[in-house]
Parts: C-alpha cells; structure tokens; sequence
C-alpha cells in the first residue's frame, strides 16, 4: 500500500469509471453545455436591456446595474452548482478576483465550501479499482462521512491497518474524469480556460501533488517556520493517504483563542510563507490553511519564471514608494513586463486588481475622475490607510460604471495566467487578514511582500555581478561566489 501504484499516470485523463455510452454522453454533455450557454445568454440580453435605458438619475442607473449584475451572476451560479465537479472551481476563481463587481464575487463566494460529497458507494468503488483492494483490507477504522469536502475530491479520516496510523485519504469525485474533456471545451468561452488546461490535469493526478509536497517540504526544510506539510504514506492518481494532522481552520477564531494562537502572527506567517514560495522559490503550492502550531494541508502548483518574479518585484517595488514622475513610469513600465497593460486606461484596472485598493495618485489619466472624491489617494502602498467605506464605494461605483466592467474583462485576458494566479494569491493574503481580525498596521501585509521583493531582486543582481565578474575573469567558475549583505525590512 505504501508504493506508488500509478501505471496510467503518464496517460491523457480519460473515462474510467463507468465506461463509454456515446448516446449517454452525447446528452449529457449537451445538457451540461447548455446550462452554461443559457446562463451566459441571459447575462448578455440583460446587460444589453440594463444599459440601453435611460434613467432619472446616476443613483437610479447604479441601482439598475447592481441588480443587473446581481441576476446574472444568480444565473451563471445555478448553472455552475447544477454541473458541479470543475465548474465549481471556475466559480470559486470568479469569487477571488477582487475587481469583479462586488454582486458577482459575493454571488460565487458559497462556492469555496459549498461541494455536495460523492455517496459512499461510489467512492468505495473508486478506492476498490485503484487500490486495488477494498476499504475494509486496508484499514481498521474508516469513516464513511467525509470531514471534508472539495470541488475535485472528498477526505475521509480511517486508520492504516498495517501502521496503525490515523490517516487522512483524499478521494478524487469518481464522475470528474467522465466529463473532463467536455467541460474544458466549455472553458475556452471563458478567460480562465488557459490556466485551467494547464492546472487542471496535474490537480486531478494525486500523484503529482505527492511530489509538489516532498518539493516543498525540500525548500522549507532551511527555513524558520511553521509549515508543515503532512508525510504522504501512497498515492495513486485518483487516492491519496496522508498523516493525519488534528487542526481548525485557519480563520476559526474560537479555534486560534482556544489554543492561544495568535492571530496576527497568523496572518504574517501565511503571508511570509506565500511570498517565499512565488517570489523567491518561483513557485507556489496551493495550500488548504489548517492549524495547529500551523499545520497546513497541500495541493498543486503553478509557477513563475525568473523574469517574470524580478520583473513583479520591481513593480511591487514601485507601488511600496511614494508617487513620483519617475515611481509612476516605472509602475507602467513593469505593468507591461508583467501584466501585458500596454494601453493606458488599462493601467487602472490592473492596479487595483494587484493591490486590491483604490488606484493610487497619478494612476488616472487626465480627466478621469469627473466626481470629487470622499476619500484620500495614497501616494504609494506604504500611505495608505485602513480602507473606508469610502473607499470600497468609489470602486463599486468605478466597477460597476457602463464600459468600466469590459475594461475589467478585457484586462483579465490579457493577463498572463500566472499573473492572474497572483492576483488571486494576494487576494486570498488580504482576505485571511480581514478574517482573523488582525489588529496590526493594514500596510504590515504590503511591507511582507516588499521584503521578500527586495529579496528577489537582490537575489537576480547577485547572479547578474557574479555572471559579469565571470565573464571579465575576476571570478573563476569553480570558486565560490561572493555573498553580498543585504538589509530588508522584518
């Protein structure tokens, strides 16, 4: 049992489970399509209807866009709960993207923990076929309700027969194979689909999230912290049993006070670990957040080239200092290298959906802002305030403006995927801060993130003297590299 039992992993994911009906499938795959379709139709004839009247006034017209968006995202929400499996994943990646308007986030919020469990039969039969041995063969205990349920798979605690070992196995839903190849084509209408084609496949093969852990668990293993990555006892691409680590969720606040955790520390150590992952590993495994000292639970990866880390650092770099001619030329500069934000009222949107804040001073173009503003701009990140009701209105109000929500669209698409990743990375780092109630500076998350960029460029100009002092034959390969010091802030 504790091997590596994946002779199909190489293979392109198929249908395994209930074999092939193509008159079955044909049907269905086209109730699931149509679900979508129509979702997405309603969306568009309401949109269109909503913005082609005229109203009494601007707070008439606002009022008219948020129930519009609030009816469409309540469309698109009973399609994706309706053909479950990865369309609640795209749903949940809807939640996270912060400069969606606010109806549609909240909308698609449920999605992150509401996953109906696969019965018990149906996972037990998995198990059978992919173990190759029934549940009751290889464990004492097994409890058939699972303690937790996500949009690909379900876990069940049980205890390994031959170690008596407490367990956690993780059971891929049996029916996500069936339909993987037809969703996906459902995904290229959405700006999502790259990242999904590519992320996807690997998070359906547990295997592959075996190895991301033991690579993790590699770059931390010198590091000073409280990750744990609990030890893999097998895998197999649908199954996945893991060391049991008793914990709470990570923003359970009864939890944390029980124990005595403190939260802040809380939210500074996830961000620290989160930045050391993308900005200075070049890689981040997802994490599913559960505590004890902080015990954290593990899933896929995606990741970041050098180029493309340095050049985010130095725009994060950018945001960190006070506006400046030449601080703003180089916030546009490296939203091009990194975000593809070549037009400049794109600028805007891709700001705020990084930072997750108002744009700061000398973001807009002239002319831009045509209303006095109730609230004060900072000049950097490192200015800023702890946001106001002011503040959250001006951006619904910018949002959910006709033409503002294509500019929103349009700049998700041109997004790398990566990048999209880290807008979704940096929302999750802030809305963990909020839900833990942390009562430290609002910019202490911002100046975790600059720590580690300052890191990370240090780091690329390292290699860039120790490549040129090689190159001019002051250093010879096979000696050791000088270690310049570096100061950052902690």
């Amino acid at each position: 049992m504790h091997e590596n039992q994946d002779a199909q992993s190489s293979q392109r994911i198929s249908i395994v489970y209930f074999g092939y009906d193509p008159l079955r499938h044909s049907v269905l795959a086209a109730v699931r399509c149509s679900r979508i379709i129509v979702a997405a139709g309603l969306g568009v004839i309401d949109y269109k209807i909503t913005f082609a009247k005229k109203y009494a006034s601007d707070e008439e017209h606002l009022r008219a866009v948020s129930d519009c968006h609030r009816r469409s995202a309540g469309h698109v929400l009973q399609a994706l709960l309706a053909n479950g499996g990865i369309f609640i994943k795209l749903g949940q990646h809807l939640a996270a993207v912060a400069v969606l308007p606010l109806e549609w986030t909240s909308a698609m919020r449920p999605l992150q923990d509401k996953c109906e469990p696969t019965p018990y039969e149906e996972v037990e039969a998995l198990f059978r076929k992919d173990m190759g041995a029934p549940v009751s063969e290889l464990f004492d205990e097994f409890d058939p309700v699972p303690i937790g349920v996500a949009s690909l798979a379900q876990v069940h605690v049980g205890r390994d027969r031959k170690t008596g070992r407490r367990v956690a196995v993780k059971i891929q839903h049996p029916h996500l194979a069936e339909f993987c190849e037809i969703d996906m084509a459902v995904f290229e209408f959405t700006w999502l689909a790259d990242e999904m084609r590519t992320n996807l496949p690997l998070e359906m093969n547990f295997v592959h999230e075996a190895a991301n852990a033991e690579r993790t668990k590699e770059d931390f293993k010198s590091t000073r912290t409280t990750l744990y990555i609990p030890e893999v006892l097998s895998a197999t691409r649908r199954v996945l049993v893991m060391e049991f680590i008793e914990g709470g969720r990570v923003d359970d606040l009864r939890y944390l006070e029980k124990w005595d955790i403190n939260r802040n520390r809380v939210a500074l150590e996830l961000a620290a670990i989160f930045n050391q992952m993308t900005l200075l590993n070049g890689w981040f495994h997802a994490i599913a957040a559960q505590f004890r000292d902080c015990a954290l639970g593990s899933r896929p990866i995606f990741d970041l080239d050098p180029e493309l880390r340095v050049n985010y650092s130095k725009l994060w770099l950018s945001l960190i200092s006070p506006a400046s001619p030449t601080t703003i030329a180089d916030r546009r500069k490296y939203a091009l290298l990194v975000g593809n934000i070549g037009r400049i009222w794109f600028y805007p949107v891709f700001e705020a959906a990084l930072t997750g804040r108002a744009n700061l001073e000398g973001s807009h173009t002239a002319g831009a802002a045509e209303h006095p503003e109730t609230f004060k701009r900072g000049s950097g990140l490192i200015d800023l305030k702890r946001q106001s009701e002011e503040e959250k209105e001006a951006i619904r109000d910018a949002v959910v403006q006709n033409g503002i929500l294509l500019s929103v669209l349009d700049v998700l698409r041109r997004v790398p995927r990566r990048v999209l990743m880290i807008f979704k990375l940096n929302d999750l780092t802030r809305s963990l801060d909020h839900a833990l109630m942390t009562t430290h500076s609002n910019i202490r998350i911002f100046l975790i993130s600059a720590k580690y960029c300052a890191t990370a460029v240090w780091q690329d100009e390292q290699r860039r003297l120790i490549d040129e002092m090689q190159g001019m034959g002051f250093l010879s390969l096979g000696a050791p590299a000088p270690i310049f010091p570096l100061l950052v802030v902690s």
